[in-house]
This record gives C-alpha cells, structure tokens and sequence, in this order.
C-alpha cells in the first residue's frame, strides 16, 4: 500500500496514516487523539523482535540508569485491544517523565507527529517465527482468552499454532506471510518502517546490533533521543541492567504486560 506524505514547514514529508487496524490483537484507534508530548518515544516492531528489550533500554536511559524501574508499569502498548482507549489515555496523560510507549502496528496505521522519536527494531525473520511459535504454544487459555474474547474483536479470533513443528510457520512467512499462521503479514510491515528510514525523528535498529555490541548501540539509541548526560557509573549501571541476565533474574519488572493494578485502578 502507497503511504501518504505531507510536507512539514514546506521541506520534510512525513509519512501520515492512511488506515485503521483491528484485529484479534490490535486497534489502531487508540492512537487517535491521543494527545503526543514533544519527548514522547514510541518503540516499534512486528512482534518477537525484543521489545521489552528496547523498552528497557530506553528506560533506563531516560531514568540514568535506575534499577528500581518496571517497563512494564509505565511503557504500556498503546494499541492492545485489551483496554479501553479512554482507559489508556487516561494512564498516559497521568504520566509526568519522559513518556516511552509501544506499537506493533505498521506505519500507514499509526498516527504521527514530528516532534516525538520513533524506534523501529528489525529481527530475522527467521528468528523471529522461532520466538513467535514458541510464544504462542505456550500461551495459556487465559491469554487466548484476552486476545480473542475482549469485546472489539475484528474479523476472526487468532489462532495457536497447529503444529509442534515451527517449520511450518517459516514455510508460511516465506511463501504466504498472510495465510493467517502469523499474527499479521510480516513483510509489508518491515518494509514500511524501512522504506521511512531517512526521516529525521526515526531510528532503526537491528536486534543482531545489539546482540554484538550492547553498549554501542545504546550510544546510538541516547544520541538520537537527546537523553541527559550521564555519569560514568550511572552509563555502567544501564547498560548493565540491560543485559540478558540481569533482565532474566528480575524479569517481574519488564515482562509485558503492564501491571494489572494500576490498570484496573484506572477504570
């Protein structure tokens, strides 16, 4: 699908959103009226590209490095069918640091401004099936129950895979990435975010990158997003809670999703 672009102050264009995605997932209308600060982050992927990864890196960025911050109670995916949008926006306009969400949604469905960063983090898609299958034939009655009964559904309830094999979601990405197998086409996705790689408030990053050097990629990713100064131990401390293993052994503080407490106590 051709993006629309508009031009901003007569030199750069931007794409602009064209469309709306609902599914057993996702609802794009959230992001509608939205009111977006001027430092707002929004984090980027297909899905089972490391988001929580990326969510921890930016958090601890944009807090110097505390340890003491759970992602998943202040980064919350804006687009989850699984809150009321009024819900959502509520939670948002309450936050007072650096606002630091997340999308799984491609770029023609969501709503963009110039003045807030965007991260796009890329995966092989290879790897990325690997994580997918993994993710959903563990997923518990309760999950399926969210993804497909929370009122708002469109089109049909998504469902596990059928195979133990995850082979066969390869074979799908490959030939037919919307057979159905997959959340949602994979390639057109990535492509949009790519094709948009030249404009001045986005990021790509590749989880390879990061796998390989940690530390430089977090440079690249506070230069971008203009983060404070930090002091050498402070760095240190962030690219330390960072890692794999120190994210492992306190995973309750980023593992999605966002607390249900504070949700609930919203409604």
């Amino acid at each position: 699908m051709a993006i629309t672009t508009s031009a901003a102050n007569g030199t750069t264009k931007m794409p602009v959103k064209t469309r709306e995605v609902q599914n057993h997932h996702m609802d794009s209308q959230v992001w509608n009226n939205l009111p977006l600060r001027s430092d707002d982050i929004v984090i980027l992927t297909y899905g089972k590209s490391d988001t929580t990864w990326v969510q921890q890196i930016v958090g601890q960025l944009t807090h110097q490095g505390d340890a003491s911050l759970a992602p998943n109670l202040v980064s919350p995916w804006v687009d989850l069918r699984r809150f009321p949008k009024e819900v959502m926006h509520g939670m948002l306009a309450a936050q007072t640091h650096r606002r630091f969400m997340k999308s799984h949604l491609p770029l023609d469905a969501l709503v963009r401004n110039p003045d807030v960063k965007y991260i796009f983090i890329a995966r092989d898609g290879r790897d990325m099936v690997w994580s997918t299958h993994h993710h959903f034939t563990n997923a518990t009655p309760a999950f399926w129950h969210l993804i497909n009964e929370t009122p708002g559904r469109a089109g049909l309830p998504y469902q596990p895979p059928s195979s133990a094999n995850p082979r066969d979601l390869l074979v799908d990405l490959v030939e037919d990435d919307s057979r159905g197998s997959l959340p949602w086409p994979f390639w057109s996705h990535t492509r949009q975010w790519w094709e948009a790689r030249d404009q001045p408030n986005l990021l790509l990053v590749h989880f390879n990158d990061l796998k390989k050097d940690l530390a430089g990629e977090m440079r690249r990713i506070a230069d971008f997003l203009e983060v404070p100064q930090m002091s050498e131990q402070q760095w240190a401390d962030a690219v330390e809670h960072c890692t794999f293993q120190w994210m492992k052994e306190h995973a309750e503080m980023s593992s999605p999703p966002q607390a249900d407490q504070s949700i609930t106590s919203a409604r």
